[in-house]
């Protein structure tokens, strides 16, 4: 358990210094073709700033207005409060705000830009659904996201493919503008090979950038699997908490592209299939549950 969190964790570090070595050659690039200079990256950098700080700071409000979320009281729902009450404890981290969507398919997700703003969000259907120990497996996972800080993680992903989108934009602008042309008079043919390789990775560099932030996701929940197998000392719950909603037919009608890869299994239906998967911000549940079967 602990080597696999261990190796998750490697993972993830590695691949946002992959992220980080995309930005800085498309800031080299950026600046041979233009005359810019350092103001123009700048300014790219605190526009994709900007909307990345708006996220930031306001993800949890966003999503639970988007899915229609409200407060589980004590009252209501004493058996969640209870449940996130004891992981609380386990975890370590100030407890989590309870929110519940009143929609009949077993699902989950959490949000906050820190454990001291986070919140829990399950369904009904999860509650009605799920036993004890399924649901602590849930809630475990949802609590190892807040533990990692996994949502300070994708807000800086999303900020990083940000940059990188206005700065292919502008490479491609730059070139058609004659700025490459421009760049080639004054520095000699080499330039031109530069222009060509600047273009191929102005093309490249935001589906590979879509790519890196999907394949974070994906090492984060393998990671939440198995920070929750850590606070509840029982994989085996997980697991056929996630056999559950995995099966489960009912559409999640809270739920579309924007909130998807929040959630503790995708509620959107996708093909399967290697290549669909690098598109994908979850691991197929197979390999989650052969991974917590494992532990």
């Amino acid at each position: 358990m602990y080597e696999q969190i261990a190796r998750n964790k490697r993972k993830s570090f590695f691949l946002v210094l992959f992220f980080l070595a995309i930005i800085f050659g498309l800031t080299w690039t950026f600046g041979y073709l233009t005359d810019l200079g350092v103001g123009g990256l700048v300014l790219a950098v605190v526009i994709a700033a900007v909307s990345g700080l708006i996220g930031y700071f306001g993800s949890d409000k966003i999503v639970l207005a988007i899915s229609k979320a409200r407060p589980a009281t004590r009252e209501e729902f004493p058996h969640l409060v209870n449940v996130v009450e004891g992981l609380t404890i386990a975890a370590g981290v100030p407890q989590p705000q309870c929110y519940v969507i009143d929609d009949t398919a077993p699902n989950a997700f959490a949000s906050g830009r820190d454990p001291q703003h986070s919140v829990i969000c399950v369904t009904t259907g999860l509650l009605q659904k799920l036993n004890r120990a399924e649901l602590e497996g849930v809630v475990a996972h949802e609590m190892s996201h807040i533990r990692y800080y996994d949502i300070r993680l994708q807000t800086l992903a999303v900020v990083m493919v940000g940059v990188v989108a206005l700065l292919s934009d502008w490479i491609l602008r730059s070139v058609m503008w004659g700025g490459g042309r421009k760049s080639s008079r004054d520095k000699g043919n080499i330039a031109g090979i530069l222009i060509i390789v600047g273009l191929v990775l102005a093309v490249v560099a935001p589906i590979a950038s879509q790519l890196i932030r999907l394949a974070i996701s994906r090492k984060r929940e393998f990671l939440a699997d198995a920070g929750a197998a850590e606070l509840t000392r029982y994989p085996a719950g997980l697991a056929s908490a996630l056999r559950k909603i995995a099966a489960d037919t009912e559409p999640l009608e809270a739920a579309n592209k924007a909130t998807a890869h929040m959630y503790i299994v995708n509620p959107l239906k996708n093909f399967r299939g290697r290549v669909n998967n690098l598109f994908s911000t979850h691991p197929p549940v197979e390999e989650r549950v052969k991974a917590l079967e494992a532990m």
